[in-house]
Order: structure tokens, then sequence, then C-alpha cells
């Protein structure tokens, strides 16, 4: 078996990724708005704490409708982010530095402003008419199907000038690319050929496995008074999008020693292994969504209500994750990014335990067979933010919840509440860098406003707290990278029954990883268990305990607590 790993050992499986959101990481010139250069001046923190791969979220040319993903300009570096030779110097330090970087790619729409589709919009006869998806209405003037929107209202948005609907599966200002054009289809690989010829190590594909759509573009079912429903189904991971990626990796992929990872919402791990498994030559990795969706509520509006997850539930995604993938694909560890709310608030305690729970998640996300992400700032438990007014949010599908709720007789502190938990500025507000205004982040005045609890919780502090969750990460990266183990090893669940522990081994050869971990602010016990028992064991990490010196494993947990133990076993 180890054989075998070692056959199959990839430097992007072997990496720890960084998740940077330009626009609030680091703004060197007083803009308020972070920069190319920002990101540069980091550099030696990222070494520092261990980081492989960056992973830059879109810094192209955009009118920022939708904050860098409705691109205008595929070749361009936004104005506000610093210029083309700001990014090649980034990325030449990057390169003398050991860190990789992987850029943002953008396949399934562009922004209404990008040329194409201006052409498009002006003309039924242009030839980038088709480069987009156009159908007429309804013969009573409705939309041509009831498709919903990601972001809310119907993903048809109609066109006074050519008496047309365009497609927009997300906001109305990315309309969707028609990947049914060859012509289209050219002029993207040649894009995405232009930025491996600059260096980039790869990409992070957006909603890649939304790309083809239901042909006909058929009515979804759906209750007799709802004019617009979710129809998901109707365009995500379809057969053609296969065939489309393989194309992508043939024709541009291949010739390069990149990294590449798919965001695919809607996607399980079995069709998963469609995008992954090795031998179809497509993506390397995706990112899911199973364990996003633990805490949603119900209804058109209900999933901005968090409700409490269960523990089962986390652990039977996991299960399935690390089981059916073995082997045979490979897994994204994230807990956050720019899109959902910040993971210490939204899985472990940001009050009373937030240090201790902070380290939890971090330990299970690197303890995971899987390239982990960190995404800026949770490697020092930065959490949500409440700001005070909806005008204090800049995230378009907030203000579209915030409407919509209005509409469906919300109150005001009900609505508040929910943007509370769910809003994805929560994960957007300023990285906090020191306790100076605005968290370091800028002289001037920042986008958005900077959490509050920058003056307490931000990187110079944890740097010098030699208990800090930034000098626990550290602890844990320095962990994966000496032990092949935590990289390669066969996941193998312990007490999938208990109420508040979740608990696995990782297996190697003759090595073994014991994982334990108490997801409760409460105490709990483990009873006696196979993978548990009384052998030689060396304790390698607790996020609370500071003696390292232990033989066996302790059966008790303090609250949030997590230990990693070593040990010795027979192959099988």
């Amino acid at each position: 078996m180890v054989q075998e790993v070692i056959m199959k050992r990839k430097w992007w499986k072997e990496s720890v990724a960084y998740q940077i959101y330009p626009r609030s990481f680091m703004d060197t010139n007083g803009d308020g708005i972070g920069d190319l250069n920002g990101i540069t001046s980091k550099l030696d923190y990222l070494k520092n704490l261990g980081v492989d791969v960056i992973w830059i979220c879109p810094f192209y040319k955009s009118p920022n409708d939708d904050n860098g993903y409705d691109i205008s300009d595929f070749y361009a570096v936004s104005e506000e982010f610093g210029t083309m030779e700001d990014f090649e110097h980034l990325l030449a330090e990057a390169h003398r530095k050991g860190i990789k970087v992987i850029a943002d790619l953008v396949l399934n729409h562009t922004s209404d402003e990008h040329p194409w589709f201006v052409e498009a919009r002006a003309s039924k006869d242009s030839p980038k008419r088709d480069y987009y998806i156009w159908k007429k209405g309804k013969e009573n003037n409705e939309p041509p199907s009831n498709w919903g929107s990601f972001f809310g209202g119907s993903a048809w948005e109609y066109d006074e000038q050519s008496e047309e609907y365009y497609l927009h599966i997300f906001n109305r200002k990315q309309p969707d690319l028609n990947w049914e054009n060859p012509l289209l289809i050219e002029e993207l690989h040649r894009m995405v050929r232009w930025w491996l010829d600059k260096g980039l190590d790869g990409f992070r594909i957006d909603a890649i496995n939304h790309i083809v759509k239901m042909e006909g573009f058929p009515d979804a079912e759906a209750p007799a008074h709802e004019k617009i429903v979710s129809a998901h189904h109707f365009f995500s991971n379809l057969p053609k999008v296969h065939d489309h990626i393989q194309h992508l990796h043939r024709e541009v992929f291949r010739p390069y020693n990149i990294m590449t990872v798919g965001e695919a919402a809607n996607t399980g791990p079995e069709e998963a292994l469609l995008y992954v498994e090795e031998h179809r030559d497509e993506l390397n990795m995706v990112f899911h969504f199973e364990h996003m969706s633990m805490d949603s509520g119900n209804g058109n509006l209900g999933g901005w209500e968090k409700r409490p997850w269960k523990l089962s539930q986390l652990k039977e995604i996991l299960n399935q994750w690390q089981t059916k993938l073995h082997g045979k694909g490979w897994n994204a560890n994230y807990w956050s990014n720019h899109d959902q709310p910040r993971a210490v608030s939204r899985f472990g305690d940001d009050q009373a335990f937030r240090v201790e729970s902070a380290k939890l998640l971090a330990t299970l996300m690197f303890m995971l067979e899987g390239t982990p992400y960190i995404y800026q700032g949770e490697e020092i438990g930065m959490t949500n933010v409440k700001l005070n007014a909806i005008d204090d949010y800049r995230d378009s599908v907030t203000h579209r919840f915030y409407r919509d709720a209005q509409q469906e007789g919300w109150t005001e502190d009900r609505i508040m509440s929910a943007i509370h938990q769910s809003s994805r500025d929560n994960a957007r507000t300023p990285m906090q860098w020191n306790d100076q205004a605005h968290g370091g982040f800028t002289t001037g005045t920042p986008w958005i406003q900077a959490n509050p609890n920058a003056s307490r919780i931000n990187v110079e502090a944890a740097e010098k707290d030699p208990t800090s969750i930034l000098n626990y990460y550290k602890q844990l990266i320095s962990l994966r990278k000496q032990h092949l183990v935590a990289v390669y090893g066969k996941y193998e669940p312990v007490f999938p029954e208990h109420s508040s522990i979740l608990a696995f081994t990782r297996t190697l050869g003759n090595e073994q990883l014991v994982v334990v971990m108490n997801f409760s602010a409460a105490s709990a016990h483990m009873d006696n268990h196979e993978a548990l028992a009384d052998q030689s064991v060396r304790l390698l990490l607790s996020n609370i305990a500071s003696d390292t010196n232990e033989t066996s494993i302790e059966n008790h947990l303090q609250p949030y607590e997590a230990r990693i133990y070593l040990r010795e076993v027979t192959p099988c």
C-alpha cells in the first residue's frame, strides 16, 4: 500500500493552500481597497505560516457588481488592485519564496459589460450573439422557463432592444456563456493558456459544474402558484460537462504541471469521482458544499437563519467523502471561504471557547485526507461581524435578501439577525493585522468596516502568544509535512454513534494517527475501543494539553479538546 501511495504522490496533494480575497487582505496605497502589492508585502507572513499555495480571488477588470466574479476583461488587472506589472512581480516573488499561485478562473459567465456581451446585445446578427444564451419569452410574455437564479429571482433577464431574454444563473449582470459554441470555447482556451504561460500554477474554477444547461431549457416541476423555482438539476453536473472539462484538460492543462480545483455545488462523492478520478483527466479536486448545508433552514429565505447542526450529520458527510474518494480521487477540505460565514462563528463557539473551537476545527481540516484550504483570517480565529444597518453591508446578495425578507413581512430585527449569521460580508471584512485603526488593513477608509474585535483578534497579537490559534496552525502544518500518513493515510471512523466526539484513524504502512475531538462545550468521555487500546502511543499535538509525553490515549476530553496521537501498527 505504501508503494502505491508513493507512485501517486503529487505536489498539490501535499500542499497547504491559503485563499486570499484581495479586496480585504492588505491595502498599500491608502484607498481602502486591498491590492496586489498588499499580497506581495505579506508573502513572508504566509511563508512563515507554512503555506505552499495561495489562491487569489478575481483580480481581473470588473465593474464589481459581484465583487470581481463579473469579469469585463479576462486579460486585464482591475485598476483598484494594481497593474499587470504588479501581478507579475507578485508571481515572481511568490515563486522565489517557494509559494505557488493559483487564480480564480470564471468560465460560466462574464460581466454584461464585457465587450463580447456588449456586442451580442447590440445585434441579433452579431457573431458574438451566440456566445451567450438568448431565448424568446413565452406567449404570455413570461420568461422562457421558470428557472430561479442562485442569487434570487428569475434566471432570465429581458432585453428590450432585442425583445429576447438572456440566461444568468447568478446575478443579472453575469450573463451565462454558451458552451455549445466552439468559437467561444476556443476563445476561453486561448485565455487560460495565456495565463498559464505567464507562470500561474493552476486555477480554482468557479461554478464549473454549471457550464452545461439542459437542452430545451424546460420548466422545472413546481406548485401552480410558483412562477420561479429552484431548477439547479437542469444546470448542475449534466453529462456533457465532463466532455468539456476533458477537452480543456487535453487541449490546455496537460502540458503544465498545475493544480486544479473546481467549485461544484450540488455534488456528492459519487458525482465528484467523475470530476476527480485520476484516470479521467479532468480536475485534481472539487469543493463540495454538503457540510455547508448542515445548518440551513427551510424555505426560500430560511437558509439565512442558521439552525443547530448535528455532529452525526457531519460524521456521515465526512465518512462518505473520505472513504469513497480514497485511492481513486482527492478531496479539497475547507471550513469557510469568501461566500460563507466565518467558521468559528458557524461551527464552533466564537465566545467562551473561540480559541479552543477554532483550533479544533483546524485539527479536523488538516487531519483529513485531502488538500486543506485556509481562508484568510481563519488562522487567527476571525469571527462574524454584526454591522448596525443594511447600508453598512456591501454584498449584493445580502441586499437582495433584505428586500425579499421585507416583502415577506419579516421584522427588521429578524432580518438583521439573519444577516449577522449568513451574510457573505462576514468573510469579507478587512484582514486583522494589528490593533491599529481598521486592524492595520489600510491607512484610509476601508471599503467595508473592519470587525471591531480587531483590537484584540489580530496577527500581531497572535504572533506574540505561543498558545494562539495562529501558532497552533503552524504546528498542524508542520505535523502534516513531517508525517506522510497525515496526507495519504486511510481514514477509518471511530465512535460513529457518539453524540459529541468525532474520532478517526489514518493509517499508512506501520504508522497510524489517532485523532479524537470533542465537539461540545461540555466534557466528554470515550469508552474503550480497539482503535484506542492501551498501546504505545505518542501525543503529537493537543489544542489544550501542553504535555506531549503521554504514552496512552486519554479517554476524557475537555470542552472542544482535540488530540492527535501517533502509534505503530502491523501493516494490513
